[in-house]
């Protein structure tokens, strides 16, 4: 398996951004034709991630507020953003679409290419593109072997006070077998008996257990988690994004938690006397991740995503 360091390069990111904005049209023709040619062996593996994407089945109608790239100020979202649409957009320069950028948790009135939409069987118009993604997809090289880890589960993070971080803060906080807390500066009195010093991604993977959180939509830590030697904990997500999590299978590849996380002391206990189970689950997160590992692929698949969008909303034959 492939490992990656802890942190994306986000000057690589945003160079690679620039130099997509500047280089001839005709490269990138040159660059989607060979990426068909290398991949036509995995034709059936390709299609089945758009369709995941894109569940769109019939032609559907633009609406009011349609855009092509040229019309997106980079200045008014994260540059994160951009700089990922415009790479997909420089394959399909003449492209119109809706969109959302941000931390999206409801589904469009009209097609939209977005980063998160809710686990559903009406989210159709959520069409999911791999945006933001010098954030959400770091994947990590964890030198530790379980075996070494603590016994103990860890969590770092922000949170308000009505939202499920913060309750769980509060209810394992003093346990011993949890290192739990916010690691956002108490502001307010009520949150500072719920803090704790940050945690980097090294010292979280000290710890044989790691819960994963839901923020705002999905829980960023959740493919360095899944890609490391620990075991991650959450319960069934509510959201997803470009690394599918609708498709993760509970107890196979995470440890599924009670929706009010109730059960957690519980499933530590369990897979402390268990490591062998722990050890199987592991591997499995290891295997679901690698999928995502190979860049002209994971290129490939977004291309062809918006292709779908143009060829449904009438825009290419």
């Amino acid at each position: 398996m492939r490992f990656r360091k802890h942190k994306s390069s986000k000057f690589r990111f945003y160079l690679n951004g620039i130099m997509n904005k500047f280089l001839p049209d005709f490269i990138f023709k040159i660059i989607y034709k060979r990426l068909f040619i290398r991949f036509e062996d995995e034709k059936e593996y390709i299609e089945g991630r758009v369709d995941y994407y894109f569940r769109v089945k019939t032609s559907f109608s633009l609406s009011s507020e349609v855009a092509s790239i040229k019309d997106i100020n980079p200045r008014e979202y994260p540059s994160a953003y951009y700089f990922d649409m415009l790479q997909f957009c420089r394959f399909f320069p003449n492209a119109r679409f809706d969109y959302l950028f941000g931390d999206i948790t409801h589904v469009p009135d009209t097609p939209s290419f977005l980063k998160s939409r809710p686990i559903s069987e009406d989210n159709q118009n959520s069409v999911l593109l791999k945006l933001n993604k010098v954030r959400h997809f770091n994947f990590i090289n964890d030198s530790l072997d379980y075996e070494d880890k603590k016994d103990m589960i860890v969590w770092r993070g922000k949170s308000f006070v009505t939202h499920h971080r913060f309750e769980v803060c509060g209810k394992y906080f003093d346990s011993p077998q949890c290192n739990i807390g916010l690691s956002n500066p108490a502001k307010k009195t009520y949150e500072k008996h719920l803090t704790r010093g940050r945690l980097t991604i090294d010292e979280q993977l000290k710890y044989k257990f790691i819960l994963s959180m839901e923020g705002n939509d999905v829980a960023t830590n959740l493919k360095w988690i899944m890609s490391s030697n620990s075991l991650c904990f959450m319960r069934k997500p509510r959201f997803e994004t470009w690394f599918m999590e609708g498709r993760l299978i509970p107890d196979v590849h995470y440890v599924e938690l009670k929706d009010d996380f109730s059960d957690l002391l519980e499933k530590v206990d369990f897979y402390i006397e268990n490591p062998n189970l722990a050890k199987n689950i592991i591997n499995n997160a290891h295997d679901y991740v690698e999928q995502f590992f190979d860049e002209d692929r994971e290129l490939l698949i977004s291309l062809l995503v918006m292709k779908k969008y143009l060829e449904l909303s009438g825009q290419v034959d």
